[in-house]
């Protein structure tokens, strides 16, 4: 038999103190419970920011942090600006001026005549357009193929293709300049063509890994579906696939298009004629006939179409980065 004896502390408590210790247990877990709030996540607890210091101490450092980065990113765009409506000697002049003392906006005119600028802009448009549908093609259909369609050896296909993205251009370069002089079995010499500019262009690793993660998203009973119902491949590819992925396609189209325009080494190789020139190849080979605000009129210029496609697709391209990073 079994004997069982009471705690003493339980013995003498009376009934009128259980009450009065229960309340104090829950108000000691609730202090445990907000200094856990205020203290797993971050270093200053959501308590001591709900104070009036608190609050200005962090819309201080939040307005310099940014303030900060802000002047960093956009005060070249801005130096580059008012150099160009700066004369040569005020821009020779030290120490340097931070407004123009007599702005010339007629330097703008004056650099889209001196570096024929119309046609730069129209072979890179040109070139950005026809790279942009190769891109496309190439990088839609692997990146199918690897998530849906499901190859044999598609994870080593794609290790090998990531891995190539470790290798830095440089080192590749003088190979595919041999290349594109004399395509092997075809034997096409590519010089002075746009091809010589699309092909490099329509396999990129980075735009199949962007690509495969999104279509990993897609749900395969979707798929499954209308391979029940008999549609091929390609038809489940053009009619579910490629509507479904219009956020990713609008970030690979425009990391395409500003590639072509702000590649120069590649450029600078394969085009040699001058009629046939990039924007960025053609503002450096008339450099050294023209003055320095010249010289920054032109990139001026040459800095709108990109600036504009910025500001007019930002939210695609930060949609599209984080479309298909969660599934379910």
């Amino acid at each position: 038999m079994v004997h069982t004896t009471a705690r003493p502390d339980a013995a003498e408590k009376t009934p009128a103190q259980r009450p009065q210790e229960r309340r104090g247990k829950r108000k000691a877990a609730r202090r445990r419970g907000a200094w856990a709030e205020g203290h797993a996540r971050t270093i200053v607890s959501p308590l001591e920011l709900k104070s009036r210091w608190g609050r200005k101490i962090y819309w201080t450092l939040l307005v310099l942090v940014l303030l900060v980065f802000t002047l960093v990113f956009v005060f070249p765009l801005y130096w580059m600006v008012t150099g160009a409506m700066k004369s040569g000697e005020e821009i020779a002049q030290m120490p340097p001026t931070l407004f123009p003392k007599d702005p010339d906006f007629g330097v703008f005119a004056d650099a889209w005549k001196l570096f024929d600028i119309g046609t730069l802009l129209k072979n890179t448009l040109f070139y950005a357009i026809g790279a942009w549908l190769f891109a496309l093609a190439v990088d839609v259909c692997a990146a199918y193929a690897l998530s849906k369609l499901r190859p044999m050896f598609g994870n080593v296909i794609l290790a090998g293709m990531l891995a190539t993205l470790m290798i830095p251009p440089i080192v590749v370069m003088i190979p595919a300049y041999i290349t594109v002089t004399n395509v092997p079995i075809f034997g096409w010499h590519l010089l002075n063509s746009p091809w010589a500019i699309w092909f490099p262009v329509a396999a990129n690793g980075f735009n199949i890994f962007l690509l495969k993660r999104f279509f990993d998203s897609i749900p395969n009973e979707i798929l499954e579906a209308a391979e029940i119902d008999g549609v091929p491949p390609w038809r489940i590819l053009v009619s579910i696939i490629l509507p479904i992925s219009r956020p990713i396609l609008g970030v690979v189209s425009i990391f395409t298009v500003v590639m072509v325009f702000k590649d120069f080494v590649w450029p600078l190789l394969v085009l040699p004629d001058s009629e046939k020139m990039t924007i960025s190849v053609g503002l450096s080979q008339t450099a050294g006939a023209v003055t320095q605000n010249q010289i920054m009129a032109g990139l001026v210029i040459a800095s709108i179409p990109m600036i504009i496609v910025f500001f007019f697709f930002q939210r695609s391209i930060m949609a599209g980065l984080t479309a298909g990073s969660l599934k379910g």
